[in-house]
């Protein structure tokens, strides 16, 4: 705040007889004059997969409602570009990767503080095509389709979710030059809501927030569970926080924000969840009736 001398305000013939009004000024002021210095917001950064966007998203207001002068920024993309960004310097202050692979290479450089490491949630992986596109009833029938999205196995969990999955199936070689690969799962799903692909392997969580755009085929199960890992970044100037929110995305109120946008929590039965057939009820306003049943 700035102070104005009573001379600067009344001029100085005018000090004796202002000065009373002044204090009566200032303190009357003083509330108002306070709240417009605005303290800095204690900070916390967090760089998260793509497929905890809208979870974490509403998972921050959740934490910042119960801890006022707290802010919580984000940074959402591929795991594997994260990672690379904080090997880099990025200053970040939490990581959450949507596979263990990533998160374990975080700790073989050092990049996370040990002890911190928590997995918090887990996911599905679905196959999902255009309305209107050639169904696919079993996972041998992509091997008909030219076009199949998937992230890049280099550096997106769920491109190396699928892959490992063709791989066990055999199919992996089969169907390797019809692949389309996107920088992250998110893209893999626009590529498939604006029908520019046959298909495309997505998380269960990413394919509801596409509505009608698109179809639901099936559910696999890989051969390495889904599950998020989340931890404190070494360096990070705001470790007590960042282990605060932590702990807030494994307390009851985060696994009820992340098990309404469908993943999957420990005591808590995710929103969407897969029917007796394998394939995702979160497709069952969406899915097609076939002429011939699922094999």
């Amino acid at each position: 705040m700035m102070i104005f001398a009573p001379s600067l305000l009344f001029g100085a013939p005018m000090v004796k007889k202002g000065l009373s009004f002044f204090v009566f000024l200032f303190f009357s002021l003083l509330p108002l004059g306070t709240s417009r210095i605005a303290v800095a917001a204690d900070e916390v950064l967090v760089s998260a997969a793509a497929s905890l966007t809208e979870a974490f998203t509403e998972m921050g207001k959740a934490y910042e409602a119960k801890n006022p002068g707290v802010a919580v920024k984000f940074n959402f993309a591929a795991s594997g570009q994260l990672l690379q960004q904080i090997a880099q310097g990025a200053p970040v202050d939490i990581f959450a990767s949507a596979d263990q692979k990533t998160m374990d290479t975080a700790e073989e450089k050092g990049l996370i503080v040990s002890g911190t490491r928590r997995d918090f949630a887990g996911n599905r992986l679905v196959l999902i095509t255009p309305p209107g596109s050639k169904y696919v009833g079993s996972l041998a029938d992509i091997r008909g389709l030219s076009r199949i999205a998937i992230g890049n196995p280099e550096f997106v969990p769920a491109g190396r979710y699928v892959k490992a999955m063709l791989e066990k199936e055999g199919i992996w070689k089969d169907v390797e030059k019809s692949l389309i690969l996107g920088v992250s799962v998110r893209q893999v799903l626009d590529y498939v809501a604006r029908g520019e692909v046959d298909a495309g392997f997505v998380f269960a969580t990413d394919a509801t927030l596409a509505g009608d755009r698109v179809v639901g085929a099936l559910e696999f199960s890989p051969p390495t569970p889904i599950t998020y890992p989340i931890s404190v970044v070494k360096g990070s100037a705001k470790a007590g926080l960042a282990e605060s929110f932590i702990s807030f995305v494994l307390s009851g109120d985060g696994k009820a924000i992340l098990a309404r946008y469908g993943f999957v929590v420990e005591g808590l039965i995710p929103l969407k969840k897969p029917d007796s057939r394998g394939v995702a009820s979160i497709f069952q306003s969406l899915r097609r009736t076939p002429s011939t049943p699922h094999s």
